[in-house]
């Protein structure tokens, strides 16, 4: 597990400087900065290092030259900085997002903690967050319109639309392609690689079936059953998604102590005196868990004669990958406008005929492993 996280800038005249650091009582030597600050100015590029020093082993991300930041994640010895690389390059643009009045500052202790769980995070979770990531959500809406896009047009774009700050746009690209959503290939007489998406991300709400199924199995007593129901099927017959909506229940993914609540109440309709046991799972905050639960629509909340609370979910929520069979119609279309080669238009079907089939197959090995 981390043990600290250090943020440094480096400055031409008094060299480095530490904006930040959690815990406070951290104690790095400027030689051992400098050595982190060489290292990152060696390559000369935005990205992560690992590094020994002594008995420190060290995750740094630098941000690149506009900004000139640097991220240092400090493990124990045994740790694989390479675990926490996605980690690093997510929290490196909450605050360079955070920069003005200083606001990133009071971030740091929750950014630590979040990143500090970031390699015990689920398939879930981790798709929750790429995908909470404003730079990854422009790349993918664009690909959902074009399907096809040359990754120079692709930087220039981001560039231009994306005001905020800095973009390592090989760092996105790169976590997109890891989650299987986007594929980088060069095609022949292109002057440029091209950015092929091959999967979507699909998120959705749904029903609590299992605890639909039977409330009174799963803890909720017998007189509140029928207004669970029926509480449930009206929050449905208005629910449309949105993305603003996905959204909202993302943040949801990427807190650690609300996620691991949502766990347990996907499971069994609980009193409050059941999520104190929460605690020793991390769960601090539980009052704040428990209003943030509600604002996102997520529980509904019945008290007894004895003011005893039971906490049942209202809607729980899908999330994964699809194959995007609309992009077939996109390609036709674009065919027929001829705004794309021909070339690319045949490595794109075969890029997705590939990518169905490694969709399929790996369903076959869930449902074996179900078995």
């Amino acid at each position: 597990m981390p043990v600290g996280l250090v943020l440094m800038k480096w400055d031409d005249r008094a060299g480095t400087e530490v904006l930040s650091k959690y815990p406070e009582e951290i104690v790095l030597t400027e030689k051992t900065l400098m050595q982190v600050y060489s290292t990152h100015e060696y390559s000369g590029e935005s990205g992560m290092i690992s590094l020994m020093i002594g008995s420190l082993n060290i995750a740094s991300y630098y941000t690149g030259p506009e900004q000139n930041f640097y991220i240092l994640l400090l493990l124990n010895l045994d740790d694989d900085p390479d675990a926490y690389e996605e980690g690093l390059i997510d929290i490196s643009r909450i605050i360079l997002q955070n920069l003005e009045d200083n606001a990133y500052l009071k971030m740091i202790p929750s950014l630590f903690r979040r990143l500090s769980v970031y390699p015990t995070l689920n398939t879930e979770q981790r798709l929750g967050i790429t995908y909470q990531d404003e730079i990854k959500r422009m790349i993918i809406n664009r690909l959902r319109d074009e399907g096809v896009v040359s990754k120079s047009e692709l930087m220039i774009w981001l560039k231009d639309r994306y005001k905020q700050g800095f973009v390592d746009i090989d760092g996105v690209l790169m976590e997109l392609i890891k989650r299987e959503i986007i594929k980088e290939a060069s095609v022949k007489g292109m002057p440029s690689e091209l950015i092929f998406l091959v999967k979507d991300v699909l998120i959705l709400r749904v029903p609590p079936v299992k605890i639909l199924t039977d409330p009174s199995a799963q803890g909720l007593p017998s007189q509140f059953v029928e207004n669970y129901r029926t509480d449930v099927k009206r929050y449905f017959q208005t629910y449309r998604p949105t993305e603003g909506d996905n959204l909202r229940v993302i943040d949801v993914l990427s807190n650690p102590q609300v996620y691991e609540t949502l766990r347990l109440l996907r499971t069994a309709v609980v009193t409050k005196n059941e999520l104190e046991k929460l605690r020793k799972k991390g769960v601090e905050d539980l009052d704040g868990v428990l209003k943030m639960l509600w604002d996102t629509q997520l529980i509904q909340v019945y008290r007894d004669e004895r003011n005893i609370e039971y906490y049942a979910l209202l809607s729980d929520f899908y999330l994964d990958i699809i194959f995007p069979k609309y992009l077939l119609n996109i390609i036709k279309t674009v065919y027929d406008q001829k705004s794309k080669a021909d070339q690319v238009l045949m490595e794109y079907l075969t890029v997705l005929e590939n990518s169905y089939h490694d969709i399929r197959a790996a369903k076959k090995e869930a449902a074996k492993a179900e078995e």
